[in-house]
């Protein structure tokens, strides 16, 4: 599948920076996911379109929000089976199941540690959900067959 998100990387201090661009990187001095030998940390993300916008719901930001996560972990050369721990906060806890199915989508079979909780509001008053992750990138004679 080829991402419709843009990541760059760059190299700092033994780490290895991706970014997805976003103004508010430079603004408020974060990367989009930082990598520092096995660890890949991805930050809270949105599921902000490229165009600036926001699906209207829930599963729409949520799917969103991961096709960028997903992007960030490949440019640092990790993928959605590496992810060990993701947290998800929400605007609205009742609507837990639509981002919970998106997640099984694609962590059914990985299982990684999950909190998920709610949240008064999000960076932009349109965003229902932000989502982070942690990977473990281990050789394949670490992975289980």
């Amino acid at each position: 599948m080829t991402s419709r998100v843009k990541i760059t990387t760059t190299q700092q201090n033994g780490r290895t920076h991706a970014s997805s661009g976003s103004s508010w990187e430079s603004v408020i001095g974060y990367s989009r996911a930082v990598r520092v030998r096995d660890q890949v940390h991805v930050t809270g993300t949105v599921g902000v379109e490229a165009d600036g916008k926001y699906a209207p719901t829930l599963a729409a930001q949520s799917r969103r929000a991961f096709e960028i996560i997903t992007a960030a972990l490949e440019a640092l050369g990790a993928k959605p089976a590496d992810v060990v721990r993701t947290r998800i906060y929400v605007t609205d806890i009742s609507k837990w199941k639509e981002v919970g199915e998106v997640h099984g989508e694609i962590f059914g079979e990985i299982r990684p540690a999950l909190t998920m909780v709610q949240v008064a509001a999000l960076i932009d008053a349109e965003a229902l959900v932000e989502i982070e992750v942690e990977a473990v990138v281990l050789g394949d004679e670490h992975r289980l067959a």
